[in-house]
């Protein structure tokens, strides 16, 4: 094997990401700040994240919801946020009984509530299982958001709101997905789902009152 082509191939696939996010970086900030401000405003009050992809894609939302439940850096609150493919048997049963289109949208059906938050993954942005969850996100009154590949397609169209990684390759998509799902953590923890700790209050010096 020719050493110096395989260290080309490294080099191409660090300078597609590094494109990748250069575009990023310039285009989609702003909406991942208003998501971590939406958030910010729905989490602390009881509502309920739900998150879900395909393959890779699955594992970043599981990502996702992982530093929601515990933390991203700060200590913090844990708030209510789930991964619908990691309901495995939920899932099979689901996908036995009704199709695997219907996998996730059966699942938002079920946990979420007007109000909620449901952030979908996907590289092609045109998993139909994806898709059917938006529609039937949005029409329970969920606010549905998703990160995708290339736009336009599919998923971004039928979200409310779309956050798309311009990128030639999957293994690029996702890794830019990875940095923005770390960044929606950070604006949600800047935007208030972090508050800062108290101060403890000064206590008195006591006077000793021990008998002689």
């Amino acid at each position: 094997m020719n050493e110096s082509l395989v260290l080309d191939a490294a080099h191409r696939h660090c300078q597609s990401l590094q494109d990748a996010l250069t575009g990023f970086r310039h285009q989609s900030l702003g909406t991942l700040a208003a998501w971590g401000a939406g958030l910010a405003a729905v989490l602390p009050v009881g509502g309920r994240l739900l998150a879900a992809g395909n393959g890779g894609s699955a594992a970043q939302a599981q990502h996702l919801t992982a530093e929601l439940v515990g933390r991203y850096r700060q200590e913090r609150p844990a708030y209510s946020a789930i991964a619908l493919h990691a309901e495995t048997s939920s899932v099979t049963a689901i996908a036995n009984d009704y199709g695997f289109d219907q996998v996730y949208a059966r699942q938002v059906s079920a946990h979420g509530r007007p109000g909620d938050i449901l952030v979908l993954l996907s590289t092609s942005g045109r998993s139909a299982n994806l898709i059917t969850a938006a529609v039937t996100g949005r029409a329970a009154g969920l606010r549905v958001w998703a990160m995708t590949g290339p736009g336009p397609n599919p998923l971004a169209e039928a979200a409310d709101e779309a956050l798309c990684v311009d990128a030639g390759t999957t293994a690029t998509v996702q890794e830019a997905h990875l940095v923005a799902v770390h960044l929606l953590c950070e604006c949600f923890d800047a935007a208030g789902g972090a508050p800062a700790p108290a101060k403890a209050a000064a206590r008195p010096v006591a006077a000793d009152r021990r008998m002689s």
